[in-house]
């Protein structure tokens, strides 16, 4: 296949899945490998909202759980395997994010870190999945398609 034989569609799928992928993988790294799964939660969770009606408990668990999904889902987002599975559960972290940002400060100005990232799984989420050429999901059809 030559590069005419992909659609504009496919690139553009493939550079939002590979941008949001990083600003997650890369996100997760940090907070996975430097920082810690613990003292994210400690800092970023426990510490902020542990005066609220949130129990304390509930996070720890989130705080702890966060950058492990962010990891493993941005890694998947980069190679294009369960792409679907990826975005559902980075979605699931951009809404408790909002709420906790929202819960801390109801006028919360999200535009430059919740929205951009919105915006990417959004694309990403609604294009086609036959249109994401460049993925392991697509690579695996493809393969499938051939056997039968």
């Amino acid at each position: 296949m030559t590069q005419e034989d992909f659609s504009n569609r496919a690139w553009a799928i493939l550079f939002a899945r590979l941008i949001l992928g990083f600003i997650f993988f890369m996100a997760g790294m940090w907070k996975v490998f430097t920082l810690g799964p613990l003292e994210h939660a400690r800092r970023l969770f426990v510490d902020p909202y542990a005066q609220t009606f949130l129990p304390r408990w509930s996070l720890w668990a989130a705080g702890a759980v966060v950058p492990f999904v962010e990891l493993t889902a941005g890694a998947l987002l980069l190679v294009g395997f369960r792409t679907r599975d990826a975005l559902l559960a980075l979605g699931g972290v951009l809404v408790l994010v909002t709420f906790g940002h929202l819960l801390a400060e109801p006028l919360y100005e999200f535009h430059s870190h919740v929205i951009p990232r919105a915006a990417l799984l959004l694309f990403v989420l609604v294009m086609p999945r036959g249109e994401d050429w460049f993925s392991v999901d697509a690579w695996w059809k493809r393969r499938r398609a051939a056997r039968s």
